[in-house]
């Protein structure tokens, strides 16, 4: 059987993953709701697949032992922590074993054949969390079996970085389901497929 593999990504409505402005995390529009949702996806057995710059960015806050600022402290929820400890994969051609903790391996430099092993060979579901290059040639690859986007309700076209689908390919998208939380965030999961062109 062939586990599942979800490309799981917080945005802006625009369409940015991160910003360099002063939203602060979630851009300041986390509740309740949200944060109980996301501690409860990390409750099931899964694998994490991470590039390697989005492995290194949650190193430097969330490894053991790691001195957080206070700006990013109060920022860190407990479902980013129990992330943090499910086994994982690094897709990278540059870092080497061993890593910073024993349950993360590199699994090899290419997205593509790295994640069409690891669907094959893993008995649990995968995921990964950002990783904006890394999922961008996996859906153009068609392994992506789900994208689970949660929408804050902002628009940042002065202060917004990283957008998400920026030079990926083009894709139609499938509603699998839809919540929303604390009247404000929306969470949407998609099955998504290659376009194909009419002309």
């Amino acid at each position: 059987m062939t586990a599942t593999y979800t490309f799981d990504v917080f945005t802006s409505l625009d369409g940015y993953g991160s910003h360099h402005g002063d939203w602060g995390g979630y851009w300041g529009k986390q509740g309740p709701e949200l944060l109980a949702h996301r501690e409860a996806q990390y409750d099931d057995e899964q694998r994490m697949v991470f590039g390697a710059k989005t492995y290194r960015e949650f190193a430097s806050f969330l490894a053991e032992g790691v001195d957080v600022p206070q700006e990013f402290a109060d920022s860190i929820d407990p479902w980013g922590y129990r992330m943090w400890t499910l086994p994982t994969y690094v897709i990278s051609s540059t870092m080497t074993e061993p890593l910073d903790r024993p349950s993360a391996v590199v699994a090899g430099a290419d997205p593509v054949e790295v994640v069409r092993r690891l669907k094959e060979e893993s008995d649990v579901p995968l995921r990964s969390h950002g990783s904006l290059s890394v999922n961008r040639a996996l859906l153009a690859a068609g392994l992506v079996d789900f994208v689970q986007v949660t929408v804050f309700p902002v628009v940042t076209p002065r202060t917004g970085d990283g957008p998400l689908f920026a030079e990926g390919s083009d894709l139609d998208l499938d509603l699998v389901d839809s919540k929303v939380f604390d009247g404000r965030s929306v969470e949407l999961t998609y099955r998504p497929r290659l376009h194909v062109s009419r002309g």
